[in-house]
């Protein structure tokens, strides 16, 4: 009962948002721009836009209506409501190109193996380690994100390059961050699934460089994980069996381990040697 509860209130969410989003289509659709009566020299009255540089056109075809598109040989506008649209959705698939295309992926993934082999259980919390490893990925990836503000935002807000440009000259520095870390075993994969073959990081598809740089940076994560659960473990394996040399069959050993292997981490420095090791893999 209590799933069908939830399907039935995720169904009546969905259709509510798709009536609402409809609703504000419509009614913007139906706004009219404003316009100001006038006489001409000839003594009669019309109705003008001023200097609207559509003027001219029909009024549903104005910057005021909502949703439409204005096309004039290979010169194109959006109208406001479509270009907040489409921003939206830009920002909602923000989070997953950072986690894609950036070194967050490897970061978060090794925190969390640094957490579970410590077995500290919630601490540093989730908030913690999620904030570390995004100013980390800022830190890391702030030269690429440097010349994409250079070689693409800039030029298109000055409009010396197009739209498709833009994202063009965006998606380079990005490519070129992915391919380094990428392993070359996992692009031959993927091309071989997609039946692509390629000679040099130009000829390599987006959409199968970016899958192969996830599975090189898991991969990656996993190996650092692995290195650092070796030393956690055999405090474990220690601290076991002493625990059953002296009879203590029902004391968990990850309770007396847990200071010890606090402990060594704090006397190692832990946190600077992981950090340092997972930064300096992407230079």
């Amino acid at each position: 009962m209590r799933d069908k509860g939830k399907k039935v209130y995720c169904c009546i969410s969905f259709i509510f948002a798709v009536t609402v989003l409809a609703l504000v289509l419509v009614f913007a659709g139906h706004s009219e721009p404003a316009y100001a009566s006038a006489t001409d020299g000839a003594g009669n009255t019309g109705d003008f836009a001023g200097n609207d540089p559509l003027d001219g056109q029909a009024p549903g075809l104005q910057n005021g209506a909502g949703f439409s598109l204005f096309y004039n040989n290979e010169n194109g506008s959006m109208s406001a409501n479509v270009r907040i649209v489409l921003m939206l959705t830009i920002l909602s698939l923000a989070p997953s190109i950072l986690i894609m295309m950036t070194s967050f992926t490897r970061i978060i993934v090794v925190l969390h193996f640094v957490r579970t082999a410590l077995g500290t259980q919630t601490t540093p919390p989730n908030q913690v380690l999620v904030g570390l490893a995004l100013f980390l990925t800022f830190m890391i990836m702030s030269p690429t994100f440097s010349r994409i503000n250079e070689e693409a935002l800039k030029p298109l807000d000055a409009g010396e390059i197009t739209q498709e440009q833009a994202i063009e000259a965006a998606v380079t520095p990005m490519r070129e961050f992915m391919y380094p870390n990428t392993d070359r075993k996992d692009v031959d994969l993927l091309c071989d699934m997609a039946g692509v073959t390629y000679e040099d990081i130009e000829d390599i598809p987006t959409n199968i460089l970016i899958p192969s740089f996830i599975l090189s940076e898991l991969r990656d994560s996993f190996t650092i994980g692995f290195f650092i659960y070796i030393p956690f473990i055999v405090i474990d394996m220690v601290v076991a069996s002493i625990l059953m040399s002296m009879g203590m069959m029902m004391l968990p050993p990850t309770t007396i381990s847990m200071p010890f292997k606090i402990l060594l981490f704090v006397l190692a420095d832990g946190w600077n040697l992981v950090i340092g090791e997972v930064v300096e893999g992407f230079f």
